[in-house]
């Protein structure tokens, strides 16, 4: 039926209708795009929420994902009648979701960059973790991109009113190095004279931080509710209390100074060597600059003889005594982090090498009791297994981790990078390690093996986000920084041995609980006096610390003599392949090509 003519005014032209949209939307984007170059709150505003948004879809599809996988899978089939093959095809779709959800997180956390980008970082140093986590995530350590530096020096003016030209007689516009949170760039300074590197905040960090960080702690709550199991509130807890303080260069100056003095007594003793802070501002650290290389460079190490045993065993030694001595560690130590060079002039390293601790914005003190009752904990893994070996070992999981029997072997299993300690799968005991000393090592191929079959067990993932959620902040990064010390030894392609680091780790354990207990013998003399049981106590633990220390000192000598007849046969071996050459770089742990 066609409209009458008193109507047709009524309604204006079709085309006219779609014109004016057309204009309405040319409006609205010419606006727009004025307002984002124009305007910084709208341009803040607009990424903010672009951001939000990226992270979020990518939170919402995993949880979805994980909820398909898991929940409904669980709803319809009863775990107890599934066959083998069964159970091994959910497994594997398990896997795959994990593997699914992790890269769909990693796009998200690679376009966002900044804070989410350290997110990633974390995640990836955990490693009870899913494997298809952790090894998703890993490419994030060297995934940062840097600043312009029309933007870094426009934040220099903005912060200090002066930028590049007035702070530096000369400036590399080439990062040295590109990390989450900043970047680093080699110069001359006005002030000193010096040729310094200079770590620069990435510009727009600040600028979304605080809706970063309420973004994230959205996600993880969201997470929480739709799976009440799955624990994450750990990694929003530890970014909320670290963030602030890595974002404040100042913190990281006054870092670097107490671990500077809390390595002074070591003189002559260590090859630590930490470098000199000229100046620091909030978001600006110019520091002495190292000529240096990664401490996994075997290249390097073989082109000034350096022994990557030593170099390994030294940083077992710098990291053991800032937990179990100083009660004070830096958590983040990863391969870009140190640097080792040759000993300089002015260096007191007792070796021909020295190793530069760098970044020291993440740091984490230790309550005394916590610090000295996972030193006890860890001596008991070196005892041989028995009944009362077994309780001790317990007793302490349950006084520094709040763990009871049942989650103790993922506790064990996290703490030693050793899964067959106490790995439920092996039906033969004799066939376990009975301590972390015991010589029956597995390679890397064989640890792979284990730890994938201890994350297809059934309720394992359960168990593991259990973990996190009831150890202490301060154990978790603790155990972060035992993974990064065994993948540090496994990078160097050392020949002594894991048990060698856990021997370091033991004297160094056996020290803090000597400490601890003479301390505690001398308040009860000022407060008590002398008494038989007192003077008994005192020699039972000199005698304790005189026995544990011998007895490490010997397993050290045999192992050094083992690896370096290790060594030998490695030279023997590329002598074989490549002649001299090849002999040097096999004993050198580099291929013969």
């Amino acid at each position: 039926m066609r409209p009458s003519p008193s109507t047709l005014h009524r309604y204006p032209p079709l085309p006219y209708l779609r014109l004016r949209r057309l204009r309405n939307l040319l409006i609205l984007l010419i606006t727009c795009t004025i307002l984002y170059e124009s305007y910084p709150p709208f341009r803040h505003s607009l990424l903010a929420l672009v951001r939000c948004a990226r992270l979020m879809e990518a939170v919402i599809l995993n949880v979805w994902d994980y909820k398909q996988t898991f929940a409904f899978e669980d709803s319809l089939t009863p775990l107890d009648s599934l066959t083998a093959d069964q159970r091994s095809v959910r497994r594997q779709r398990r896997r795959e979701c994990h593997l699914r959800s992790s890269k769909r997180m990693l796009e998200a956390l690679k376009k966002n960059s900044g804070i989410y980008v350290k997110l990633g970082q974390h995640v990836a140093a955990v490693q009870v973790l899913p494997p298809e986590w952790t090894s998703t995530m890993t490419p994030l350590q060297d995934q940062c991109f840097p600043t312009p530096i029309p933007d870094v020096d426009l934040m220099l003016k903005k912060d200090l009113g002066k930028g590049i030209e007035d702070l530096f007689y000369e400036f590399d516009p080439n990062p040295i190095g590109v990390a989450s949170l900043a970047q680093v760039h080699r110069a001359i300074d006005k002030r000193s004279g010096r040729r310094v590197a200079v770590k620069l905040q990435h510009s727009d960090l600040e600028e979304f931080a605080k809706v970063d960080m309420a973004t994230v702690n959205f996600a993880i709550n969201l997470v929480r509710y739709v799976f009440p199991n799955f624990e994450f509130s750990w990694l929003g807890e530890e970014m909320n209390q670290m963030l602030p303080l890595e974002m404040d260069f100042r913190q990281e100056a006054i870092n670097a100074t107490r671990t500077i003095e809390n390595f002074s007594e070591f003189k002559g003793k260590t090859s630590l060597y930490i470098p000199e802070v000229l100046w620091a501002e909030r978001r600006v650290l110019v520091m002495e600059y190292i000529d240096g290389k990664r401490v996994d460079d075997l290249a390097y190490l073989k082109q000034h003889k350096i022994d990557r045993n030593q170099v390994s065993q030294e940083l077992s030694r710098i990291f053991s005594k800032m937990v179990y001595i100083d009660g004070f560690f830096h958590a983040d130590p990863h391969h870009g982090n140190l640097l080792v060079r040759p000993k300089a002039k002015n260096s007191s390293s007792p070796f021909n090498f020295d190793v530069v601790l760098l970044d020291h914005g993440q740091y984490f003190d230790i309550p005394d009791e916590l610090r000295v009752n996972y030193a006890r904990f860890w001596l008991s893994l070196l005892k041989r297994s028995s009944e009362e070996t077994s309780k001790e070992r317990r007793k302490y999981a349950r006084l520094v981790g709040n763990i009871d029997d049942e989650m103790y072997p993922v506790l064990e299993s996290a703490i030693t990078g050793r899964l067959n300690l106490s790995d439920p799968t092996t039906p033969d005991p004799s066939s376990r390690p009975s301590s972390l000393l015991d010589e029956r090592s597995m390679d890397d191929k064989e640890i792979a093996k284990l730890r994938n079959a201890m994350m297809e067990r059934e309720g394992l993932i359960m168990e593991i986000f259990e973990l996190l959620r009831t150890v202490p902040r301060r154990l978790l990064m603790i155990l972060k920084l035992s993974d990064l010390q065994r993948s540090l030894d496994q990078s160097l392609s050392t020949t002594h041995g894991q048990s060698r680091i856990f021997l370091i780790i033991a004297q160094y354990c056996a020290q803090a609980i000597y400490q601890s207990d003479l301390s505690l013998i001398r308040t009860s003399y000022n407060t008590n006096g002398l008494s038989f049981s007192l003077l008994e106590k005192y020699v039972s633990t000199i005698g304790s610390y005189m026995y544990w220390k011998t007895t490490f000192g010997l397993a050290e000598w045999l192992m050094d003599v083992r690896a370096r007849w290790v060594k030998v046969g490695l030279w023997v071996h590329g002598l074989t392949r490549g002649g001299f050459r090849g002999a040097g770089l096999e004993m050198a742990g580099l291929s013969v090509v």
